[in-house]
């Protein structure tokens, strides 16, 4: 059973041919109605369970109507609706929907949930997203340097903010694709490295100040500095990051035509201004809508 659970387990080709597909799913597209199917239905017939244990905008749309235009159905479900986890096994849970449906995507706090759910599902599993790690996000990343200023390969992208699942997946895609990432965030708030392969140190540079990740750099992201789950740090980590905010001066050491992504949702003013995410330089609303073609691809 081939799952996607994250970009360190997926063949670089493969990548590389989701976000061919990609492109061609969007241009196939041509501006047409949201709401028109695809001339092509591989999911005719086939019914998608979308678990949600985490609320989400752009996972939830980009996936239902994905799936809808490919010609499948949709069975959106909460945690709150469902015994994952606390009185049936993920165990049973996995055996019991996969009777039922052809997919499941699950987003969900603990990489466990999803580990154990592919264990024991006979139908494919897809990361929707982890505290650990958030694939499908990178790969509409990916896909919109790509669309925009062509293959990521020798590229370098500079990533200003935490270390959360965004950062290391990030990390796993440099590794695969062969790209550098300039990682940089305050004292406290650094890469696991016990998270670290020993192969990531050919793609990884820790740079103490977003100014040195930043110089030259192809791309520049970065994330909310509070992700969900650390809303209790909050105030603490305002204060810690408030030199992290990527604005026009940093934006300016990169490259003149760099550009700038935010998975979003983005909060102007905090770790980045309004200046850059409403920019030209910025390409926030094309990440945003690759979530559905890139998915679509997967």
């Amino acid at each position: 059973m081939k799952h996607f659970l994250d970009i360190h387990k997926t063949d670089a080709g493969e990548l590389r041919a989701m976000i061919n597909s990609a492109h061609a799913m969007k241009a196939a597209r041509n501006n047409r109605p949201k709401g028109t199917p695809d001339d092509d239905q591989p999911l005719a017939g086939r019914m998608v369970a979308l678990i949600f244990e985490k609320p989400s905008t752009r996972t939830r749309v980009s996936f239902d109507v994905g799936v809808r235009q490919m010609g499948g159905q949709t069975m959106v479900l909460s945690g709150k609706e469902m015994q994952l986890g606390h009185g049936e096994t993920i165990a049973d849970t996995a055996r019991v929907l996969s009777r039922y449906v052809d997919a499941i995507m699950l987003r969900t706090s603990a990489v466990e949930n999803l580990q154990e759910l592919a264990r024991y599902s006979s139908v494919p599993v897809i990361n929707g997203l982890t505290n650990e790690f958030h694939p499908c996000q990178v790969l509409a990343d990916i896909f919109t340097f790509v669309e925009a200023r062509g293959p990521i390969q020798g590229k370098t992208v500079a990533w200003v903010g935490d270390a959360n699942n965004m950062a290391y997946t990030w990390i796993q895609a440099a590794e695969c694709l062969g790209f550098q990432l300039r990682f940089s965030a305050p004292d406290g708030y650094q890469l696991d490295a016990e998270r670290l392969t020993p192969e990531s140190a050919k793609y990884l540079t820790i740079c103490a100040n977003p100014e040195d990740a930043c110089k030259g750099a192809d791309l520049v992201t970065t994330d909310v500095w509070t992700s969900m789950g650390y809303e209790a740090e909050n105030a603490s980590r305002m204060n810690a990051f408030k030199d992290w905010m990527v604005d026009e001066e940093l934006m300016v050491l990169a490259k003149p035509d760099a550009l700038f992504m935010h998975c979003l949702p983005a909060h102007r003013g905090e770790e980045v201004s309004a200046g850059v995410i409403d920019g030209p330089q910025s390409i926030v609303w094309e990440e945003a809508e690759n979530r559905l073609h890139v998915q679509k691809a997967l």
